[in-house]
């Protein structure tokens, strides 16, 4: 029997957490992916007792697979800016703490942008931010996400996420989401050598550090630095070379979460295209 991989989409918590579990089921998904307060801003919603034990229940009951929280878009941890910094690392602070507590095995981030001080300088700040929030016995893992580049944005290659998580003082805590059209974007070819991008991961970071993909295909070329997420298949990745990454032996037992442009009706299309696809047998 063939093994059932685990996609997820990235869901709306807004009508609370036990009514997005129950949309996961709906959309035959095995998890999801959440933001762990509006991605825009600062604000959470702290759920009900009642909430969180029927959110437990149904992903317990459905047998999810590892749940992914995203940190906000308005925090940069690289920033040498005193308001931006000591923002970003109450955030980060708070949504470890909050997401350990509800069990959730993941929180993934942008490492963030340096604006100009150097990477080298903007990697200290992230490695300070992220020590301030780890105590090292929380059961979550922060993910370092790769990056496309655009701009003075940190993490688009290997060697800078492997010093982020060389510094820090529990580099246990720590691990690496790979989004595919970052990766591709920031210049890693894992349409035509996949295998060596992966061997190049596994030489600078370590394939065992790897926890989650999102799998999205670019609406921009490979290389070009350039943040769109465009719809499995209908991008400059294409359908097959995304299809090999949810096969290949490093991968094929991770999480892999859509963030593509669709609602829920959408996505559980998406999702049940991707795996009738994976049912066919592979072109030699």
């Amino acid at each position: 029997m063939k093994q059932k991989i685990t996609i997820g989409t990235h869901m709306s918590i807004a009508q609370g957490l036990e009514k997005t579990a129950e949309n996961v089921v709906k959309m035959e998904a095995d998890t999801m992916q959440i933001f762990s307060r509006n991605p825009r801003g600062s604000n959470f919603r702290t759920p009900e007792e009642k909430e969180i034990a029927g959110f437990q229940r149904i992903r317990w009951e459905h047998g999810f697979g590892p749940i992914l929280a995203h940190a906000p878009y308005t925090m940069n941890l690289a920033s040498d800016t005193e308001k931006v910094y000591e923002f970003a690392c109450t955030v980060i602070r708070e949504d470890v703490a909050r997401m350990d507590a509800l069990g959730i095995e993941n929180l993934v981030f942008h490492p963030g942008s340096h604006t100009g001080i150097g990477a080298e300088k903007g990697i200290a700040n992230i490695i300070a931010g992220l020590d301030q929030a780890i105590t090292g016995d929380e059961k979550i893992t922060v993910l370092l996400e790769t990056m496309s580049g655009k701009g003075t944005e940190i993490g688009d290659r290997f060697e800078q996420l492997a010093a982020i998580r060389n510094g820090v003082k529990h580099p246990e805590r720590i691990g690496i989401c790979l989004d595919t059209c970052h990766v591709f974007a920031a210049g890693y070819d894992i349409v035509n050598d996949l295998g060596g991008v992966l061997a190049e991961f596994d030489r600078i970071l370590g394939l065992s550090l790897l926890r989650a993909v999102h799998l999205n295909d670019s609406c921009m070329p490979f290389g070009s630095h350039k943040d769109r997420h465009a719809a499995i298949g209908e991008g400059m990745i294409g359908w097959e070379a995304l299809l090999n990454v949810m096969r290949h032996p490093a991968l094929k037992n991770l999480p892999f979460y859509l963030e593509t442009p669709f609602d829920d009706a959408g996505h559980k299309e998406e999702i049940r295209r991707i795996r009738e696809a994976l049912e066919m047998p592979c072109e030699k």
